[in-house]
């Protein structure tokens, strides 16, 4: 998730915002590693990211990851490299980036850039006192025609050796794999890296994919988004592909993909801000775009593991009397009550939902909290459906909730209504009219 567009170069001013971040900072990194560690990420970079003079501090931050337990394999793209040989050699091309027809000639310089870069990370690797090796853990198929033009030795991934690939990843090696594949008869054929990453990330069941490109992130309708549903972004790919940005719309595409198959996130940032992978991984803000699963996919109940958390991220809520205190004490022993909302496994939300007893009719929700850095985005909306959806499967008929201070949300953007006190339970209302915070008592009819 990104704040805003990146400069086309990391810049002085960029490299001071980024290191600032107290995530960058061991300490602000060890509280993810239970998190990560054990898990597998897929680094997909950029022929262009390559290139740029931010790769030696790339993959000392991939070093970083390794360092923390979390298994990682490296995609390249060669895209960059393809057009330098093209101009340099003058060869034309038939495509740079492995999507359309490849003739014999792209092929050839294809491989001869794939072995360059693949050099490079051996070196930059080598250099972090990382093992490393090069596969030919892809195995694929001729593209063959398509709407009536052969696409020549362009390929399509047919299997991923995984077996291989988790051979070398317990081994503590990290796989480097190229965006060419080999056919059933041993030759190449050229891949695209993006399409490459999501096929990787499904067989290894690799928890995030990461795309590290020449942009600040996912671009839509002229600006980047910080985060999308994959849904919603399924839908821009279907209705209007032309309000994403042309240099995402490959990795939005893989981004669906990847998420349909069962890759929980993908982020894609700009490879070129330096502490920017780092960044993106061990803090809540990030400085990319993150593709994730449906809306409610981000909820669920909250454990006794939370309870800390939740203590911590409402805290400042109650010291503006937004909501009543509680103990850690008092929420560990409600944790039934409460679910939280988060975003590449941080939680940033939470919202309680009680039953009473005597009128199984009626729930109340409450407890709504939203990090400041998430308003308006609509996650507090979602957090308040998604308790009325539960009340009501419980048989649920009204919600009510009690509010000071953001009354107003829950009239003018959750449909709630005022009431009067007495809607209340006794045994509510005694603990109402004690706290003393005349607070608002709102209703909605669910049922």
């Amino acid at each position: 998730m990104s704040n805003g567009s990146a400069p086309s170069s990391p810049t002085a001013a960029t490299s001071a915002t980024a290191t600032t971040i107290k995530p960058t900072d061991l300490r602000g990194i060890l509280k993810y590693v239970p998190r990560f560690q054990g898990q597998i990420f897929v680094i997909a970079i950029d022929g262009a990211i390559v290139a740029d003079d931010n790769l030696g501090n790339l993959l000392v931050d991939i070093a970083v990851l390794r360092s923390l337990g979390i298994k990682v394999v490296l995609v390249h793209g060669i895209g960059h490299q393809i057009q330098e040989l093209s101009a340099m050699r003058n060869i034309p091309i038939t495509n740079s980036d492995g999507i359309g027809v490849t003739d014999a000639a792209t092929l050839d310089l294809a491989i001869r850039a794939s072995s360059r870069v693949s050099h490079v990370l051996i070196e930059g690797l080598t250099q972090n006192s990382l093992k490393c090796a090069t596969t030919n853990a892809v195995r694929a198929l001729p593209m063959g025609i398509l709407r009536g033009i052969d696409q020549q030795f362009t390929g399509k991934v047919e299997r991923i050796d995984r077996d291989f690939l988790a051979e070398l990843i317990a081994q503590q090696v990290v796989p480097i794999v190229s965006p060419i594949g080999f056919g059933p008869d041993g030759r190449s054929l050229r891949v695209n890296s993006d399409l490459l990453a999501a096929e990787l990330a499904e067989a290894l069941q690799a928890t995030k994919i990461i795309y590290l490109g020449p942009q600040p992130g996912l671009e839509i309708d002229g600006k980047v988004r910080q985060e999308i549903a994959v849904d919603a972004l399924k839908k821009l790919l279907e209705a209007g592909a032309d309000r994403i940005a042309e240099s995402g719309r490959s990795k939005a595409e893989h981004a669906v993909k990847a998420i349909e198959s069962g890759v929980p996130r993908v982020h894609i940032l700009d490879g070129r801000v330096f502490d920017g992978l780092l960044n993106e991984i061990f803090s809540n803000e990030g400085v990319g775009s993150l593709v994730y699963g449906n809306d409610y996919q981000q909820i669920r109940k909250a454990r006794k593991s939370d309870v800390r958390l939740i203590y911590s991220l409402t805290r400042n809520a109650v010291r503006r009397e937004e909501l009543i205190h509680r103990t850690q004490q008092a929420i560990e022993k409600n944790i039934d009550q409460f679910f939280v909302f988060e975003v590449d496994e941080n939680i940033i939300a939470v919202v309680t939902l009680y039953f009473y007893p005597d009128k199984p009719q009626l729930a109340e929700v409450g407890s709504l909290y939203v990090m400041p850095f998430y308003h308006n985005r609509g996650i507090g909306k979602k957090m308040v459906e998604y308790a009325c959806l539960q009340a009501k499967e419980r048989g649920a008929s009204t919600v009510i909730a009690l509010s000071t201070q953001s009354f107003g949300f829950f009239t003018n953007v959750l449909g709630f209504e005022e009431a009067t006190k007495d809607i209340l339970p006794d045994a509510r209302l005694k603990l109402y009219e004690d706290s003393g915070r005349n607070a608002k008592v709102l209703v909605k009819q669910i049922g």
